[in-house]
């Protein structure tokens, strides 16, 4: 059972990485968007934030390093624990 301090930070965190996880979504998806306005600058910037962040994961054994802090706070290990995504996303995130 969560007690109600882990419960908050579980949420806490749980938003972050969702936020996190939006923000280099959107990275992605600008990139094409970009290269097909000719914004190659802005679109290089982007697919450097995008490369910085594969690194990390790479470093982290490919895992979200916010994944093994929310691991703190639940017992739970859904594929979807950690962020607020569908199961199905979650499990599948990295390969789409």
């Amino acid at each position: 059972m969560i007690t109600g301090n882990d419960y908050r930070a579980l949420v806490a965190v749980k938003v972050v990485h969702t936020v996190v996880w939006a923000f280099f979504v959107l990275c992605i998806l600008a990139i094409p968007v970009l290269t097909g306005r000719g914004e190659y600058v802005a679109a290089a910037w982007f697919a450097g934030i995008v490369f910085v962040e594969v690194l990390v994961i790479m470093l982290n054994r490919w895992r979200c390093p916010l994944t093994p802090v929310a691991a703190r706070y639940t017992e739970d290990r859904r594929p979807n624990f950690d962020i607020f995504l569908p199961e199905w996303l979650a499990q599948h995130n990295k390969t789409i």
